[in-house]
């Protein structure tokens, strides 16, 4: 999975099984799809969009928990395929 350009990642929390990072992506970043591994059990991953880059960056996942309005979304990673898109301009900042 190429990811040019640099993603700062700092984590935020980290219980047993859910993932909290606050997460910037840079422009022309793009994640494939794919599912995120486990050694064991089952992973949460909830994320914060806190601002959406204009054009691109649009995160797609098969399924969801909870998703209020795109802006906070609660889903499986480590059961689903989540994507980004190239991110044409600006930045998306998530946690």
């Amino acid at each position: 999975m190429k990811m040019p350009g640099k993603v700062k990642n700092h984590e935020l929390s980290r219980p047993r099984h859910l993932s909290i990072y606050l997460v910037r992506y840079s422009p022309t970043q793009a994640f494939e799809p794919h599912v995120d591994m486990v050694a064991e059990g089952r992973l949460y991953k909830l994320n914060f969009f806190l601002f959406k880059p204009r054009p691109g960056g649009e995160f797609i996942y098969e399924k969801n928990i909870v998703n209020f309005f795109g802006r906070v979304i609660l889903f499986r990673p480590d059961r689903y395929r989540h994507r980004v898109f190239r991110i044409e301009r600006g930045h998306q900042k998530k946690s």
